[in-house]
C-alpha cells in the first residue's frame, strides 16, 4: 500500500510539474504574442495618414463688439490649441470659445445685449505634435507684447504617445501653469484626453492609451492645482461622448472634428467664463 501510495505521489507531482510548466511556456508565449500586436499596432498607428495644421487657420482674431476691456485668450498645447482637424478658426476650441464668451456663455446670460457680452481677442501659440516640454517656448511667446488675461492649456496626449513619464510630463506643465501665473495670468488646463476613444488607434492598444492617459491626467491635475491653475478632466467630461460618437473625430480617427472641439469648448466654458469675469475689473 505504501509502495502504491508512493508511485502514485510520483506520477502526481510529475504531471503538476508538467501543467505548471506547461502553463509557463503558454503564459509566456501569450506576452510574447501580445507584445508583438502591441507592437505592430504601435507601427500601424505612428505611421497613418494624420490631418495636417491648416496652413491658414491662423488664430488670431476678434470676436464680438467692443467692450471694456476686451478678453485677451491664448491657446497653448498641442494640435488641440491649433485646432488640427478642422479648416475653420470659428470651428477650433479657441474660436468656440471665444464665440461662447463674447455672447455671455457662462456668465449670466447669452447674447441679446446682455450684461455678459465681451470682445474677445484670440490668439494661439500651441504648435501640433507638441509635449510638455515644449510649453516654456509657448508660454514665453505669450507673453510677449500685450499680456493674455486667460491662458487655456491643451497637452498631454503626446506625452502619452511617447511614453513620457506622467510625473514628469506634470512637472513641465506645473512650470508653465506656475510661470503663467506669475504673470497674472488666470489659467484653465484641459487634462490629457481619452485615448481610449481614438479610433485611429486598434484595441487592445487602445486600451492601453486610455490607461496611460489617465494617469498622465491624473498627474497632471495635481501639478495644476499645486500651481495655482484651474483643472478641466477632459477625459471624464467628454470621453463617454467621444466614445459613443465617432462624429467627434476627424477623418483621421485621432484628432477632433467640428464636432468634438465644440464638446471640449462647452466643458472647458465654466472654467473660463469664471477666469474671464475676474478680468472685468482690470
Amino acid at each position: 500500500m505504501t509502495g502504491l501510495d508512493a508511485t502514485s505521489g510520483t506520477a502526481t507531482y510529475g504531471m503538476t510539474t508538467r501543467i505548471a510548466r506547461g502553463a509557463a511556456v503558454t503564459l509566456l508565449a501569450g506576452a510574447v504574442g501580445g507584445m508583438v500586436l502591441l507592437a505592430g499596432e504601435a507601427f500601424v498607428a505612428r505611421n497613418r495618414r494624420y490631418a495636417r495644421p491648416e496652413l491658414g487657420l491662423a488664430l488670431r482674431s476678434t470676436v464680438g463688439r467692443a467692450g471694456t476691456p476686451p478678453l485677451r485668450l491664448v491657446l497653448i498645447g498641442d494640435s488641440a490649441a491649433l485646432g488640427v482637424g478642422v479648416d475653420r478658426a470659428e470651428d477650433t476650441v479657441g474660436g468656440q470659445l471665444a464665440r461662447l464668451l463674447s455672447e455671455g456663455a457662462g456668465q449670466g446670460g447669452v447674447g441679446q445685449g446682455g450684461v455678459g457680452e465681451r470682445q474677445v481677442r484670440l490668439s494661439s501659440v500651441g504648435v501640433s505634435g507638441s509635449r510638455s516640454t515644449d510649453l516654456a517656448t509657448q508660454v514665453a511667446r505669450a507673453l510677449l507684447g500685450e499680456r493674455p488675461d486667460v491662458a487655456v492649456i491643451l497637452v498631454g496626449a503626446n506625452d502619452v504617445m511617447g511614453l513620457r513619464r506622467p510625473a514628469e510630463a506634470a512637472a513641465y506643465l506645473g512650470a508653465a501653469v506656475r510661470r503663467l501665473r506669475g504673470a497674472g495670468v488666470r489659467v484653465v488646463v484641459g487634462t490629457c484626453p481619452d485615448l481610449g476613444a481614438v479610433r485611429a488607434i486598434a484595441p487592445p492598444l487602445r486600451q492601453v492609451a486610455g490607461w496611460l492617459g489617465r494617469q498622465t491626467a491624473r498627474a497632471q491635475a495635481v501639478a495644476v492645482l499645486e500651481a495655482g491653475g484651474t483643472v478641466v478632466d477632459l477625459a471624464a467630461e467628454t470621453g463617454a461622448v467621444f466614445r459613443a460618437d465617432a462624429g467627434t473625430l476627424c477623418h483621421d480617427g485621432y484628432h477632433p472634428s467640428a464636432d468634438g472641439y465644440r464638446v471640449w469648448a462647452h466643458a472647458l466654458l465654466p472654467a473660463v467664463a469664471r477666469a474671464a469675469a475676474g478680468t472685468r475689473q482690470r
